[in-house]
């Protein structure tokens, strides 16, 4: 069976003087949101890039995402088995 399902993402970008901010938002198909956010500085003596700053502070803002993600996925599973699905930390 196949199954469709789509996640609405909206990326902004606020870029002031060396530093970009960027703020994710995921909508899930059963309505549960996660937002994150992400930041980049740019050093004085680098030249002004501004789409490497918003790849920087993007990457960051979907990082935190995904963490949040895993941590609802885990917590699901963990609800149904009963047990703990994540991983020892070594």
């Amino acid at each position: 069976m196949n199954t469709l399902v789509g996640w609405h993402v909206e990326m902004e970008f606020q870029e002031e003087g060396d530093r970009t901010r960027a703020a994710a938002m995921v909508r899930l198909s059963d309505g549960t949101e996660f937002r994150a956010h992400g930041n980049a500085n740019r050093h004085p003596s680098d030249p002004e890039q501004l789409r490497v700053g918003e790849e920087i502070a993007g990457a960051r803002a979907l990082m935190d995402l995904a963490s949040q993600l895993l941590q609802k996925a885990h917590t699901e599973i963990d609800d149904v088995s009963g047990r703990s699905s994540r991983p020892i930390n070594r």
